[in-house]
């Protein structure tokens, strides 16, 4: 592709197309640029585009969208893959992006800073040493839209170190970043200081100054993260000195009149609160002498902080802040005064409880942004959740105190309530929440709280004021209280009475009919996470024939909330669908003639626009268990499952809907696994799609393969003479040449040529079993791997079972004479131990066998000399423990985002995992077939052997001998 005007022109065009409402403009305009971004030139057309002022905005800025997109998908290389972006291309696009992302508009300024990022996390330092000294270069401009270009881009680049896990080559870059950056970030921090008083009166000059310290103050914390830079460390007091003036400072020109969004000042004073709680948290001992200081600061400011939702996060932080102070035995002193306590709880900890006007909005307008603060715990720190924290830690070590003063807030909260509910209704809803906080010792995502505080009485407290809310007639009374009642039976469902948790779920259904979408979303949730608890014994809280008669009510309450507006696509319900069906089970049943279609008719619709990847998956989960309750009791209703979905399942492999294929692949595998023993064939519907299969472009989308595979072998192990009828086993070859080829997906080719060779008749696959076998080596030379050479094994060891041991070694040896000595030494002996896995190792422990004892070859020259050594190796294989150590670094951590980029990752359908199935199933005792194996020889032969092998090894086989009943005289 040519740097052309007409070549600009439509790209620009097809970026228009991009941005459509119109399902039929805007995807074959996404398909074209996919198509042509494998071509040189293209991320360089992009960035010319993004570059022309003259060019539509919205445009220009969709180029840059796409141009992040694109790096995010293909700037990364595997050592085993093809290199998707043109050298020259990668050394222009890192020439000119940072010059063009520091004179763009902010709205691409962020998109370009983003795609350095993900450039720097794959090139810097070692491809892109120079990255750092361009950025530093730029703080002398004096040009603070270039300045702020810069420390975003810093600190897109540096974010990661607050997340990756400690390494020699983390600590490396971290360390060379340091030597580079730490000092211009500071003297650029002191000089923006010293510009808040030369520009003291210049609104506008502050608002750019502030924001810059604002970034500043990220970029410290990024670099400060893993470990204290000795720089930092070194100059603590010009940091914290200048930390605590931005905590205290007053910039009255810079106060915003709106209440929501927070200002600059705001994000700064919140961000330095965030740095100082890092320094409490990790370094703590360097940082004592300016702890009293920052906990001054700090309680002024929560106590004189308005209730304004700008300043939610500010506050969060603060109360963050104190709540670590509080953990460390060193500062409790600074708590544990009842009257401190008690100032604590009354001007901290209850006024930011309290349900706020705006809590209330959100509850009513956006209600899927509450769910996701209130019972998911995003990223969004709420006042409520930090203050719920602080509440714990004090709880944690000043229960008595804290629950005497709570204890009496609590009690007026709800008195207040009672005596004038329609007013008063937000006094309950803070109680509750303080009973919650304070009770809460330990807590986990599967069971909620686990460890409660003796001196709160839980059940006794949900009978006197939960359980009243729940059975009120109106479920749209007090909608705020009846979200609370629910959650709080939810978060503590494993520390009440099963009486009351269990005895719940018929209010819990009747709450799915209410208008809130909060209310009937925790409804749901708190169903599905009642059903799924466990008993001490491991099993299910509730069982199935339980749940019957309620059957009906739940299932027509859960189906009836997707078709209320705003629910169509609710997680939460369908995840309690997906439970519901999976506690019936055949239960189910008598419902699924209604309610299949309902379900199919939901993925057709989701199929045009998919934008809820959990509402997604719990659909095709609810899906696969809906076959499989079925199809278990009535076998001919596979072909009612395959007319109802295979309409929408073509649909969605002609309109390419890629989030949705890997899940298509799973059903129709798990639909032909099923009906494999009901069906000598395959039916023609399934084999008129096998030879679209073989497809290489599938096999582009990383999301794909696992499924894919899964179904490849599906057709192999039920219908390999259809298989060959079509002529298709070259294809098939194919797949497992690009399979072998990749170390993310060696695995996958192993599993799939295992298979082939399973079921393929040995004649059939003989002209190709050697090319086979010299691709095998070929990639044990080249690129061997801990995890390619353990699936070698296996898988010789199953060739050696399915067609002969001795064809294993005329095999072998026909690529190269006396290659299987090489074989046995650097392959069997070398590596035996690292295989893993229960049939993995059972193959491998029937295959040696097999060579030891049913191979003529072995007890001559030369593979005699490795007799003993291999016997050992297997004797070991049986007694030693297994190595699990690491894989070495060539294998770790494929990071299947970066493999993939924006396409759908490969979701695992639970209800529709293929059971792991042994093919050696009539072997039970795996010494003891060797030791039967070993019986066939002559005693004088079998006394010599034990004399060539270690003695404990010897020991061992004598024991095996013993126990089959062969004497070694």
């Amino acid at each position: 592709m040519e740097l052309t005007d007409d070549n600009l022109f439509t790209l620009s065009e097809y970026l228009k197309h991009t941005l459509s409402p119109d399902v039929d403009v805007r995807r074959p305009a996404e398909k074209f640029l996919e198509s042509i971004e494998l071509n040189q030139n293209y991320p360089l057309l992009l960035l010319h585009l993004v570059d022309k002022s003259e060019v539509d905005l919205t445009i220009r800025v969709a180029g840059a969208i796409a141009f992040k997109n694109y790096i995010k998908r293909n700037w990364k290389t595997e050592e085993d893959s093809v290199n998707k972006i043109h050298d020259q291309d990668r050394i222009t696009v890192k020439k000119l992006i940072i010059n063009l992302m520091l004179h763009s508009p902010d709205s691409i300024q962020k998109q370009l800073s983003d795609a350095v990022s993900v450039i720097g996390r794959h090139d810097f330092p070692a491809q892109w040493p120079e990255l750092i000294d361009q950025m530093v270069d730029k703080f002398n401009t004096g040009d603070f839209h270039i300045i702020n270009g810069v420390l975003h881009t810093a600190h897109s680049l540096f974010k990661r170190y607050r997340y990756e896990f400690k390494s020699e080559v983390l600590w490396t870059e971290i360390k060379y970043v340091l030597d580079k950056f730490a000092k211009p970030l500071t003297d650029l921090f002191l000089a923006t200081m010293n510009l808040t008083q030369v520009h003291a009166n210049n609104v506008q000059a502050l608002k750019v100054i502030y924001n810059s310290l604002a970034i500043l103050c990220k970029v410290f914390y990024s670099l400060n993260f893993q470990d204290l830079p000795e720089f930092f460390e070194d100059n603590m007091s010009v940091w914290m000195s200048n930390f605590h003036n931005l905590l205290t400072v007053n910039v009255p020109s810079l106060k915003t009149g709106d209440d929501e969004e927070a200002g600059v000042i705001e994000q700064l004073k919140s961000q330095v609160c965030d740095n100082v709680c890092l320094y409490a948290q990790k370094y703590d001992e360097e940082f004592q002498q300016f702890l009293p200081q920052f906990v001054t600061a700090i309680w002024n400011l929560l106590t004189s902080t308005g209730r304004q939702i700008k300043y939610d996060a500010l506050v969060s932080n603060a109360l963050q802040f104190l709540a670590t102070v509080a953990d460390r035995s060193q500062y409790r002193n600074l708590f544990e005064d009842a009257t401190t306590l008690s100032s604590i709880c009354e001007k901290v900890i209850i006024p930011n409880m309290e349900f706020r006007k705006s809590d209330n909005e959100l509850f009513e307008d956006n209600p899927e942004e509450y769910i996701r603060r209130d019972i998911e715990g995003s990223d969004v720190d709420t006042r409520r959740r930090a203050a719920c924290d602080l509440v714990k830690v004090l709880s944690k070590y000043f229960e008595d105190k804290i629950m005497e003063i709570f204890g009496a807030y609590i009690q007026a909260m709800l008195q207040n309530y009672l005596t004038k509910p329609a007013e008063n209704w937000r006094s309950k809803d803070a109680a509750i929440y303080l009973i919650t906080s304070s009770a809460s010792k330990g807590q986990t995502q599967k069971h909620g709280v686990t460890q409660s505080s003796d001196l709160v009485p839980l059940p006794q407290f949900a009978a006197q004021h939960i359980e009243p809310e729940l059975t009120k007639p109106d479920v749209n009374e007090f909608p705020v209280l009846k979200a609370d009642a629910i959650k709080f039976i939810m978060i503590f469902r494993s520390i009440l009475p099963r009486e009351q948790v269990v005895g719940s779920l018929p209010q819990m259904i009747r709450h799915l009919s209410a208008a809130s979408p909060v209310v009937h979303s925790y409804a749901a949730c708190a169903i599905e996470k009642i059903l799924v608890l466990k008993s001490q014994a491991n099993v299910p809280l509730v069982k199935g024939e339980e749940i019957a008669p309620l059957a009906t009510d739940l299932l027509k309450h859960l189906f009836g909330v997707l078709d209320s507006p705003g629910s169509e696509e609710n997680e939460y319900i369908m995840k309690a669908i997906m439970r519901s069906f999976a506690t019936l089970q055949e239960a189910v049943v008598p419902f699924l003639a209604d309610l299949l279609p309902k379900l199919t008719q939901k993925i057709t619709i989701v199929a045009r626009n998919p934008s809820r990847p959990n509402f997604n998956h719990y659909l095709f989960e609810t899906l696969s268990i809906s076959i499989k309750v079925v199809c278990k009791s009535n076998p001919d209703a596979f072909v009612s499952f395959e007319q109802a979905l295979f309409p929408t399942f073509q649909g969605i492999l002609q309109q390419d809907v890629q989030e949705f294929i890997p899940y298509v692949f799973q059903i129709l595998a798990l639909l032909m696994e099923l009906q494999a023993s009901y069906r000598p064939n395959i039916p023609d519907s399934y084999m008129a799609l096998f030879p679209c299969l073989l497809s290489p472009v599938l096999f582009e989308r990383q999301g794909n393969i696992h499924p894919l595979n899964r179904l490849l072998q599906a057709f192999v192990s039920n219908g390999s003479n259809q298989v060959i009828a079509q002529d298709k086993i070259s294809g098939l070859l194919g797949v497992f040449q690009k399979l072998i080829a990749s170390k993310a997906n060696d695995h996958e080719g192993f599993l799939l040529i295992q298979t082939i060779i399973e079921y393929f008749p040995p004649d059939t696959l003989k002209p190709y079993i050697k090319q086979v076998f010299i691709l095998l080596f070929q990639r044990l030379s080249f690129s061997k791997t801990t995890k390619f050479v353990k699936g070698l094994i296996v898988l010789f060891c199953f060739y050696a079972i399915r067609y002969g041991s001795m064809d294993l070694v005329s095999m072998i040896d026909s690529i190269q004479p006396q290659m299987f000595g090489m074989v046995i030494e650097r392959v069997f002996i070398a590596d035996l131990q690292k295989v893993s896995g229960e049939i993995e190792r059972k193959i491998t422990a029937i295959g040696v066998s097999n060579v030891l004892t049913s191979c003529p070859s072995m007890l001559e020259n030369p593979y005699v000399a490795y007799y003993p050594r291999l016997l050992a190796s297997l004797i070991e294989f049986f007694e030693l423990p297994h190595d699990e150590t690491q894989l070495p670094e060539d294998q770790q951590d494929f990071d299947m985002a970066d493999v993939s980029g924006y396409q759908a990752a490969y979701s695992q359908l639970v209800f529709a995992r293929k059971l792991k199935r042994d093919p050696l199933a009539s072997i039970l005792d795996v010494r003891l077939y060797l030791a039967k194996g070993l019986g066939t020889m002559e005693p004088s032969q079998l006394r010599g052997l034990l004399g060539q092998i270690p003695e404990p090894n010897a020991n061992h086989l004598r024991n095996y001998l013993q126990t089959a009943g062969i004497t070694v005289a």
